[in-house]
């Protein structure tokens, strides 16, 4: 058992480690967010499949309540982040930028 769980920590480490290279290695901001919150949810779920057996009942617990909440409040959070990204960064690399029609109705509708 402590085998397994050792690689499963190994394992979400190694996702955290690549999310991390993503975060470096891309461009724009876009792409870094959404390899940033693709990879750390799978990471931390890895580290605490893998940790849990080895914290005991109290401790897997802990470490389910604070999967539940990456899990249920990442996409939000993620989606917010890209929103106020694509509002104040540069979007000349985007081929369609689906957003500008929305920005421009609530300029439209502010006047």
């Amino acid at each position: 058992m402590t085998v397994v769980a050792e690689l499963m920590m190994a394992l979400g480490a190694g996702a955290a480690v690549l999310a991390g290279v993503g975060v470096i290695r891309f461009t724009t901001p876009s792409a870094r967010i959404q390899c940033a919150g693709k990879a750390s949810p799978v990471a931390l779920l890895l580290a605490s499949l893998g940790a849990g057996p080895l914290l005991g009942a109290a401790g897997s617990a802990y470490l389910a309540v604070a999967a539940a909440a990456m899990i249920v409040t990442l996409p939000a959070v993620t989606a917010l982040l890209l929103r106020a990204v694509h509002r104040t960064a540069d979007q000349s690399h985007l081929a369609v930028d689906d957003l500008a029609a929305d920005r421009l109705a609530a300029r439209e509708s502010s006047e």
